[in-house]
């Protein structure tokens, strides 16, 4: 029996109810809860574990190419946003070939009199900030490949190196001095993601394809030694021991890892497995460049990225982490793995609908609130200091 042929039978019952039947009141209590469960919105096992958002393509802008305090302005691979301060903090990553690892500060306006569909008038670059290592000294050229960066209130930046592979050097995630770059801590990571060798490696990060992806969750106020918060990362493509070479049929196995920030050591938290999407077709390249952490924890934003002979795509996916296997004790993802729960994905958005032609999209982040309280979201891609690409900033506006 449907939901409608109960309500038939209901209104037959309230007919009768007080007549001399005395059980049908009953019958009518019982007809009267169902009829409630049947009004209810039903509610699918998805749409219980994700939050429902949307976003809504607002504008695209063109960072023009000029230099900045004797510097190149380029390979813009990861963007952060300070909302006290109204700034956002863009990573270089120029190994050093052009100018010092650096990040820049931005100003970014928005059309006041478009509120309705918000516009970026124009950005402005206020400063250029160089990064220091341990030392005190900047990183030595070819020595670090910044690609992510995340705003730790109320006077830091952690930025992640996705490492370089072919050279021996390991991945890491530093915290830095907001005003003065100088070296703060060293985020501790796994030894299995450590290049056990220039050549012939067995273990660790591809070359050029580490740590490109950096978040810190917005819950707090973000200062560890007053509210602790969760940091995330992921590699941009499989470690080097869970590549399926022998099977095509399976997708990309990514980790992504969760720390504790607090006043004390870094604590890592869990490690995940995050499957690459495998529906693009013609596809040379494709990988995961940016997280994004949501204030509902558990919950983030992906930005997955290709390039092929059409050029760049990009793929934006909310993401939920609590049902998902702690992979921190598993050597090896190779083969299919029946016992190991990956993180769950939903695609919010294939930006190559948005009928624009795409750079290569790798940084994201929250920025301010638009005038009717809506949450905007950014996208910036890095130019590979190619004079054939752009430093293209992409607008969205994020509703749940």
């Amino acid at each position: 029996m449907n939901c409608l042929d109960f309500q038939g039978l209901e209104a037959i019952v309230n007919w009768r109810k007080f007549q001399i039947f005395p059980w049908v009141t009953a019958l009518a209590l019982v007809l009267s809860t169902i009829l409630t469960a049947c009004a209810l919105p039903q509610v699918n096992a998805q749409e219980r574990i994700f939050l429902g958002l949307s976003v809504e393509f607002l504008d695209e802008y063109e960072l023009p190419k000029r230099p900045f305090q004797d510097t190149p302005v380029g390979g813009l691979s990861g963007i952060t946003y300070d909302r006290q301060r109204d700034r956002f903090y863009v990573i270089s990553d120029d190994r050093g070939h052009y100018a010092p690892a650096r990040f820049y500060t931005l100003k970014l306006n928005l059309d006041s009199n478009s509120s309705d569909s918000p516009k970026i008038a124009s950005v402005d670059i206020e400063s250029v900030t160089f990064l220091k290592g341990e030392d005190g000294n900047p990183y030595p050229i070819g020595e670090i490949d910044a690609e992510g960066i995340a705003f730790a209130s109320p006077n830091s930046v952690y930025i992640a190196s996705e490492g370089i592979a072919r050279k021996g050097l390991a991945p890491f995630i530093h915290e830095i001095d907001l005003e003065t770059g100088q070296f703060v801590r060293d985020i501790t990571l796994p030894k299995r993601y450590i290049p056990d060798t220039a050549e012939n490696q067995t273990q660790g990060i591809q070359d050029n394809l580490g740590l490109e992806s950096l978040t810190l969750n917005p819950r707090g106020f973000g200062d560890a030694t007053v509210d602790p918060y969760r940091l995330f990362t992921a590699t941009e493509a499989p470690l080097v021991q869970d590549l399926d070479e022998l099977d095509a049929e399976l997708p990309p196995k990514n980790r992504l890892l969760h720390y504790l920030i607090s006043d004390g050591p870094p604590v890592l938290i869990s490690e995940n497995l995050y499957t690459l999407d495998e529906s693009i077709r013609w596809s040379l390249y494709k990988g995961l460049p940016e997280l994004l952490a949501l204030e509902q924890g558990g919950h983030l934003l992906s930005l997955e990225r290709n390039f092929g002979f059409l050029g760049f795509g990009a793929k934006l996916f909310e993401i939920q982490t609590g049902s998902a296997t702690d992979t921190s004790r598993i050597a090896s993802l190779k083969g299919e793995l029946k016992k190991v729960e990956p993180i769950k994905k939903r695609l919010l958005l294939n930006l190559q609908d948005l009928g624009i032609e795409l750079d290569n999209l790798e940084g994201m982040t929250l920025g301010p609130r638009f005038s009717d309280g809506s949450q905007s979201l950014i996208l910036i891609s890095d130019d590979n200091f190619n004079p054939d690409q752009v430093n293209q900033i992409l607008l969205f506006r994020l509703k749940l």
